[in-house]
């Protein structure tokens, strides 16, 4: 790693000017809630819009997954989206994506050369493929190297799924190497050094935000009005609302048992489509468990929405559901709260953190339906607590935006520059 080198691609100390953003796997131009793609679509496009807003040019580097991409994408100004052609111009699986990434780090050093000595001074990466990829940019170019893995493998492990002995491995290397990690909570802090050894000192706490001029308390009746007429529903009834991705991790099952033990005229609102290799079957099961369960017409499952109309969705629920298995943050329990709706949340990672427990909303212990019915149930009340703990979340929410999460990151990426970049242990 020559000095030479570095200067080259136009580092300054103390200066960063210009981040490059590895996201392999999933473009943050792509619909979350379906496919690969969820928080993290959410977290790359908003944290690098904020960014280069901030005064960091973005360039985004995401795999291409079909013919007819534009190379480059101006999504605004200081912020563009780059697709990398690595392997088959199609969707792959994402237990075949580390095939792909030797060929995935080619394509983005060759764009980085296009660059006629503008390049990045620092790299950032999402998502253990992206740090696989990281990992190796960084030794070619000498770049310092920003971590997030926004799930773990070894933590997916303790959740009582198999584990992924190689990509666990694969984590290790670049915990071991990445000159800062970026955790969501204390949580996730504790998981990185209890189960990969990563050094404290190398750790960062940077939640991520959310975009206050879109989510935010609206006129529920309004709100529960239009969805109402859309679904077919009747605007009088209580409301529960999930959102995410259909697989195993999130949920949705939960969520349909849920609304079993509530009163028979609660509606449940499931809000995403199937992802993963198990997403498509997890979607029929869930289906089924509905009919099998005699509520069928008391579910409506609805696809992926685009991100900025998913406030209308929460404005109009009662309650929000967030019944997964894992989650690093929550993304959706912080947009829930910025629109004025308690969440009711497994109490696992970043969520913890999230629902302050009887106040922005409930903590529900493991996986029965009938103590997530337990909270559920009083909010579909409504009556002043009700109300009490929406005004109590979307207050709690004001504490996290993206400007503030862009400004910690701008600071740690000067400091980055400034150190001797981290050798491989």
């Amino acid at each position: 790693m020559g000095e030479g080198k570095v200067l080259t691609l136009g580092r300054v100390a103390d200066v960063v000017r210009r981040l490059a953003v590895l996201s392999l796997h999933t473009s943050p131009l792509a619909q979350p809630g379906a496919g690969d793609g969820g928080g993290m679509n959410v977290y790359v496009r908003e944290l690098s819009s904020a960014l280069a807003r901030a005064g960091i040019d973005c360039d985004v580097y995401t795999r291409a997954w079909r013919r007819g991409l534009v190379p480059t994408i101006e999504v605004e100004p200081g912020l563009r989206v780059h697709h990398v052609t690595a392997g088959p111009l199609s969707v792959v699986a994402k237990e075949e994506l580390p095939d792909v990434v030797p060929a995935f780090i080619d394509g983005v050093l060759a764009r980085l050369g296009a660059l006629a000595g503008d390049g990045p001074d620092v790299l950032h990466a999402n998502y253990w493929l992206s740090g696989v990829a990281g990992h190796s940019l960084k030794h070619t170019l000498g770049l310092p190297l920003v971590s997030t893995f926004h799930t773990l493998a070894r933590v997916k492990a303790e959740d009582a799924e198999r584990l992924e002995a190689s990509r666990a491995r694969a984590e290790a290397e670049v915990i071991g190497c990445s000159d800062a990690i970026l955790a969501s909570s204390v949580h996730e802090a504790t998981r990185l050094e209890g189960l990969y050894g990563a050094d404290p000192n190398r750790i960062e706490i940077v939640p991520p935000g959310v975009d206050h001029e879109v989510f935010a308390p609206g006129d529920r009746t309004a709100a529960r009005a239009r969805l109402a007429a859309d679904l077919g529903l009747d605007r009088g009834r209580p409301l529960v609302l999930f959102v995410g991705r259909i697989q195993p991790l999130k949920g949705a099952d939960v969520a349909v048992r849920t609304l079993a033990a509530l009163p028979a005229d609660a509606v449940l609102v499931v809000v995403g489509g199937p992802s993963g290799p198990d997403g498509t079957s997890e979607l029929r099961r869930v289906k089924s468990l509905a009919r099998e369960l005699g509520l069928a017409g008391r579910v409506r499952f609805v696809p992926p929405q685009p991100h900025e109309s998913l406030p209308a969705y929460y404005r109009a629920a009662d309650v929000c559901l967030v019944p997964s298995r894992s989650e690093s943050f929550g993304l959706v329990a912080l947009e829930a709260a910025a629109c004025g709706t308690p969440v009711v949340a497994a109490a696992v990672g970043g969520l913890c953190t999230l629902v302050d427990d009887g106040i922005t909303g409930f903590h529900v212990e493991g996986r029965d339906p009938s103590a997530y019915a337990e909270r559920v149930r009083p909010l579909l009340a409504g009556g002043a607590a009700a109300e009490d703990m929406g005004a109590a979340a979307a207050a709690a929410a004001q504490r996290y935006s993206w400007s503030i999460t862009a400004a910690r990151l701008r600071r740690l990426y000067a400091d980055l520059t400034a150190r001797r970049p981290v050798e491989c242990r």
